[in-house]
């Protein structure tokens, strides 16, 4: 579904002028796919996975998604944002609705989502991470940790992605959470058949 050819990608520095970050980087992603992006911190995982769906262009290279160049002039980023969701390192610090199910339709109807459909798409979702029914009138605020990162994990799979990347998604939470969150991933990729790619700075065990 997803591949790069060649990406290599610098950062300007008022003082130190261009630092590389990525070179020469190539990869595929296939639909099903659950991909583990294992590095030290700092060794530039957060700046590749910005590529995956352009918020970050590379210096030089190509990236394809479903065979079409996502750097071609007239390519629609809004819609490979769709289809490419990114999950950054806590996102629940990011969740702001009202409750919780208007903070899990945010994306999709910003995206262009009947009201209707939003609603359904944010419901299968939030029952697929284990949100329950109880839980959608609440506010965001008044959830435990694992909860608000499960209802951040929904809120990028009610736009249907067909590729799923998480930065760190564990990171903050004790043992059994992590537990409970590797499962949630295994059940998105077999229910959704969508690619995970999951980022982290150090094995699991």
């Amino acid at each position: 579904m997803l591949k790069g050819k060649n990406i290599t990608f610098s950062y300007s520095d008022s003082a130190k002028g261009k630092i590389q970050i990525l070179k020469d980087i190539s990869f595929h992603i296939n639909k099903g796919d659950f991909i583990g992006l294992i590095g030290a911190s700092g060794s530039g995982k957060t700046t590749f996975i910005k590529h995956l769906n352009g918020l970050l262009k590379a210096d030089c290279g190509e990236i394809f998604f479903e065979g079409q160049n996502i750097y071609e002039k007239k390519y629609p980023l809004s819609q490979l944002r769709k289809e490419v969701g990114l999950v950054f390192r806590y996102p629940e610090q990011q969740l702001f609705g009202r409750t919780v199910l208007k903070d899990t339709m945010y994306d999709p109807l910003n995206l262009g989502m009947s009201e209707q459909d939003a609603k359904k798409s944010a419901i299968d979702s939030l029952e697929l991470v284990g949100i329950t029914e109880e839980y959608y009138q609440m506010s965001p605020i008044e959830l435990s940790g694992g909860q608000k990162r499960c209802v951040a994990i929904a809120g990028v799979l009610a736009m249907q992605p067909k590729i799923l990347v998480l930065d760190e998604p564990a990171a903050g939470l004790d043992p059994e959470t992590k537990c409970d969150i590797f499962e949630i991933l295994q059940k998105i990729r077999k229910q959704r058949n969508a690619a995970i790619v999951l980022v982290s700075h150090h094995m699991e065990k």
